[in-house]
């Protein structure tokens, strides 16, 4: 054998390796929450703003990845784009708890390692995913709260905002309604069906799955929670296995909903434990597990991604605010039950 058909053979390998990995597929799906979302509640003019803010986010967290950026600076990209809009309930935009403050939950995972980090009932952090990200890279632990957290951040250079930095006019005027409607007796609990405006009281949790170049998934979620609520309530879009998992053997989960039902379920970890331990395939698992959520009384949805390039977008509210961006197939971008999951 020749030398030049010895190299030859040592570089076929090496050839077919490349040419799979520019094969594989990429990209994210990102959602801005779930609820009772309906055509005849959105004025033209806000359902374009909703729609273009959604493409924005889902863009710069796919320039991240095409450029061969890690999925979880992607799912920050992503999720920051919606915490910086007063569009959604997370950051800027972020409810009103009963004392009239914004407090902010957040949690990330990395898919190819399994590690993890949380924020909940944060005051003063403009981004609260990247303090979450933060406390998984930079500390042991994987979930800090209240005044701790803060102190962390400020550890790590952080600059605090004010509080009234994440207020707006249109959350204060939904904080007014929930009080005076608690006032009045009708107060929602688990056994009383939700009306109408009690279910738009959790509009606006947003949440990224992506999947970058080099197969490793992430996902990430971010909250200002339930309007009124009170005692230092965390739901669950900070708690790793119920509102954000990920993990490069099955999937990437982001969940939003009644938080309070999420947790019960487990619902991230419950769609990445079926595809593990029956081999579910992914949509089936996700349908499932909302399903679960139905029958207890609860309400939302989830989107997940898996190293495949297979996405779920399953909730069982009326609609869902969510896009997806992947490399082998076209952008889209989506609000109502009705349009395309």
């Amino acid at each position: 054998m020749t030398t030049f058909m010895k190299t030859l053979l040592l570089l076929l390998p090496l050839a077919t390796l490349a040419a799979s990995a520019a094969d594989r597929p990429y990209g994210l799906v990102i959602h801005g929450g779930a609820g009772v979302i309906e055509r005849s509640a959105l004025s033209p003019k806000r359902e374009a703003e909703y729609r273009a803010k959604l493409a924005e986010a889902l863009n710069a967290g796919y320039a991240v990845l095409e450029k061969g950026g890690a999925s979880l600076d992607a799912v920050t990209a992503a999720i920051n784009v919606m915490e910086d809009s007063p569009l959604f309930n997370a950051g800027k935009g972020a409810v009103f708890n009963a004392d009239g403050i914004c407090e902010l939950d957040a949690s990330i995972m990395d898919g190819r390692t399994q590690a993890a980090g949380a924020v909940a009932g944060v005051h003063r952090i403009k981004n609260p995913i990247n303090l979450a990200r933060d406390v998984m890279a930079k500390s042991e632990h994987v979930m800090m709260v209240g005044d701790g957290a803060e102190i962390f951040a400020r550890s790590l250079g952080y600059e605090m905002v004010p509080n009234e930095y994440f207020q707006t006019d249109w959350r204060r005027e939904q904080l007014k309604k929930a009080q005076e409607k608690e006032k009045s007796g009708k107060e929602r609990t688990a056994a009383v069906p939700a009306d109408y405006f009690t279910r738009t009281l959790r509009w606006g949790t947003v949440g990224c799955v992506a999947l970058d170049r080099a197969g490793n998934l992430a996902a990430g979620t971010s909250t200002g929670g339930m309007t009124n609520k009170k005692f230092g309530r965390v739901g669950d879009a900070p708690i790793i296995g119920a509102g954000t998992y990920a993990s490069n053997a099955t999937c990437a989960v982001s969940a939003t909903g009644w938080g309070e039902f999420f947790i019960r379920v487990g619902v991230a970890r419950d769609i990445a434990a079926q595809m593990e331990y029956r081999g579910t395939p992914l949509q089936a698992a996700a349908a499932a597990t909302i399903a679960k959520v139905g029958r207890l009384g609860g309400d939302g949805g989830v989107i997940a991604l898996d190293a495949q390039g297979n996405v779920a977008m399953e909730f069982n509210s009326p609609g869902m605010y969510r896009a997806v961006r992947l490399s082998h197939r076209p952008a889209t971008v989506a609000i109502y039950g009705d349009e395309a999951k």
